[in-house]
């Protein structure tokens, strides 16, 4: 894997030897301090050009970066909307281990967009185009404080949905339960312990991308817990992780309940735990 100077030289020296490029700026996590340094950091790199036509019709430019293992054409995705002539992006593999994720921006384009992403960082500007910009800052993507009526709400769906994992526990059906449990239960959990950290920071962090931090500020058994809710396709295993995540929320919900002095609704609560508890002992007999 190329070290972050090589990488940094080859892109910028690539942009100064063609003169359709006129600036460059990175955003990404290789612009945020707060995020941990690694090897498989991508490099989120946009060129900023007069006109993107060319460089998508010259399928052999990329090549420049490196021997590439496989790789994406986003903005060709039938299934995405697309702006060709304004932003056109490639995701590179490398053979090495490198990644970058390159999009190639009109000049109006980019002047429109480039602080649209706070994480932004302007590497060269050949002509002075670019506006100036504040430092590099995850400000926008830190939890914030929310509404009761929010509060309510994210208590409300969190419970109600259980009833759906209930029924597909029930009836043997793992694909659904795990796409209820995952995109719809554990959000809610996870909104709520977004906020528990929001109330120990004073809402001035970001727990990243799917909340991947969120371990440097839950306890340990907090921590444990919530990855306890992750399961594979054992009924039993599926029925404990369920009730493990009930008692998380439950705990965590009080917390920021009683921490922002709203009421948590516990007779709903107990409710809905009572029901699947009484659908985890129903017979499969009819």
């Amino acid at each position: 894997m190329r070290a972050e100077n090589e990488m940094y030289d080859l892109i910028l020296g690539i942009a100064q030897n063609d003169d359709r490029i006129k600036a460059v700026y990175m955003n990404g996590s290789r612009t945020n301090k707060n995020v941990p340094i690694d090897m498989f950091q991508d490099y989120d790199i946009v060129y900023v050009v007069e006109d993107t036509k060319s460089f998508i019709e010259d399928k052999e430019w990329i090549h420049l970066f490196g021997e590439i293992l496989y790789m994406q054409y986003p903005d060709e995705n039938p299934y995405y909307p697309s702006d060709k002539e304004n932003s056109y992006g490639w995701l590179m593999q490398f053979a090495d281990g490198t990644r970058i994720d390159l999009t190639v921006q009109s000049v109006n384009y980019a002047l429109q967009h480039i602080q649209d992403d706070k994480l932004c960082k302007i590497l060269l500007d050949k002509e002075n185009i670019l506006p100036e910009i504040e430092a590099a800052t995850d400000r926008q993507y830190w939890v914030k404080e929310p509404t009761e009526e929010q509060y309510l709400a994210v208590c409300n769906e969190f419970w109600w949905c259980t009833n759906n994992i209930a029924k597909g526990l029930w009836r043997g059906e793992i694909p659904y339960v795990q796409d209820m449990t995952n995109h719809i239960v554990r959000n809610q959990l996870i909104t709520m312990l977004n906020w528990k950290v929001g109330i120990l920071t004073g809402w001035s962090v970001s727990t990243g991308k799917s909340s991947k931090y969120l371990y440097k500020w839950l306890s340990e058994r907090e921590w444990n817990m919530f990855l306890s809710t992750y399961f594979d396709c054992n009924m039993d295993h599926a029925w404990k992780s369920v009730f493990d995540m009930c008692e998380l929320f439950e705990m965590v919900s009080k917390y920021v309940g009683e921490k922002l002095g709203w009421e948590y609704h516990e007779k709903e609560g107990k409710a809905a735990r009572s029901f699947l508890e009484h659908v985890h002992q129903l017979s499969k007999s009819k």
